[in-house]
């Protein structure tokens, strides 16, 4: 298996440039297809600023002056990630697609990562959130249709997808999660399946044992390890997870996204709460 194409999403804040640039190395180890895409529209900022100066009564002439140099602002930011992209196709020699588009990204991003193997996004709880209550980056688990690589906004990652972490429950959304990593841990230098109170899961009608998990991986070639921690309490489990990431040297986690795209409640399950809420490095969903 191979990731042929990826599809990061852009935008002109500086995280971008360092999701770019970890989009770029995972494309040139995986000789994929990298599509950068980057969508012009208004930023929170702006758009409080449009929305203050319109209850100013301000003159037509303000108003066309305000949007003029929203308009540059976009172009600039725009300009800047073409070239950044540029330099990096150069540097890594890998075949890139620039993709710059009027309209809004929530819209426009899941009809482009559906013609995708992978999409790599930025990961902020608080940004354009809808009235469901998810943020833009928890629409796109839902919504794309594809696994969805979340990159923090903050702190510095040197590589991605060297070394993995997967948690597995042998639930129908880690099942789903671990099958779109597949071109990840077969190219992985060491992947590492995490089974949190494997007890709870292994006596559920038809669970099998956590070995059973392995054993597959490894006629993928993976090179793979298991470790079970039992008696976590259910509030713990995301933490227990992201620890065990940092202490096997994971750049990456993987897990399963459980929850609902409910129009009237936001309804995401607890451990995937949790990790969206403290993530702290690269995770890939599935859902």
């Amino acid at each position: 298996m191979a990731l042929k194409d990826l599809l990061v999403y852009v935008d002109e804040t500086e995280c971008a440039l360092e999701r770019l640039r970890l989009a770029a190395d995972l494309a040139r180890r995986h000789k994929s297809h990298l599509i950068a895409l980057y969508v012009e529209q208004l930023s929170a900022a702006q758009i409080e600023q449009q929305a203050t100066d319109e209850l100013g009564l301000d003159c037509a002439a303000d108003m066309r002056e305000l949007d003029r140099r929203n308009d540059e602002s976009m172009a600039k930011g725009a300009e800047r990630m073409r070239l950044a992209l540029e330099l990096l196709a150069q540097e890594k020699s890998i075949d890139t697609e620039w993709r710059c588009l009027k309209g809004i990204a929530s819209v426009l991003v899941p009809q482009h990562a559906r013609h995708a193997d992978l999409c790599i996004l930025d990961h902020e709880l608080a940004v354009d959130v809808n009235p469901a209550g998810y943020s833009f980056s928890e629409q796109m688990i839902f919504v794309t249709g594809r696994p969805v690589l979340f990159v923090p906004v903050t702190g510095h990652f040197e590589t991605l997808g060297r070394r993995l972490l997967v948690a597995w429950n042998s639930s129908r959304v880690s099942a789903r999660a671990l099958h779109d990593a597949l071109p990840l841990i077969e190219r992985a230098e060491h992947t590492t399946v995490l089974m949190v109170n494997p007890a709870k899961f292994i006596n559920r009608h038809g669970a099998l044992p956590p070995k059973q998990m392995l054993e597959h991986l490894r006629r993928h070639d993976a090179t793979v390890e298991g470790i079970e921690i039992g008696d976590v309490p259910a509030d713990s489990i995301a933490n227990v997870i992201q620890a065990e990431a940092h202490k096997v040297g994971a750049d990456l986690t993987v897990a399963g996204a459980f929850g609902h795209p409910r129009l009237w409640e936001k309804a995401l399950g607890g451990v995937t709460r949790e990790l969206l809420a403290h993530m702290d490095m690269p995770t890939l969903m599935s859902h």
